[in-house]
């Protein structure tokens, strides 16, 4: 199994987007800490869906993004969400 590295995963980017390109973000994460993930995306439509029990939320975000590094970028900001769960 190959190891994740933002550099193996900034080369899977470039080979197969254009940039600039609309780019898919999912995340996870508990109810409450819902607009922190949100805080991410300003400006840009951010879908949303409770789980069952409702105690945690997908959050899901199309964004168009200028280059690999951007989406980078947004990945290490979210990492900073304590509990978050990107898919």
């Amino acid at each position: 199994m190959q190891k994740f590295t933002s550099e193996n995963f900034k080369e899977k980017l470039e080979n197969t987007l254009n940039f600039p390109a609309l780019y898919m973000f999912k995340f996870i994460v508990e109810d409450e800490k819902q607009d922190e993930v949100k805080k991410l995306f300003p400006g840009h439509d951010v879908k949303t869906k409770a789980s069952s029990k409702g105690k945690y939320v997908s959050i899901t975000a199309q964004v168009m993004m200028p280059s690999s590094d951007a989406i980078i970028n947004t990945y290490l900001e979210a990492a900073k969400i304590e509990g978050i769960i990107a898919l």
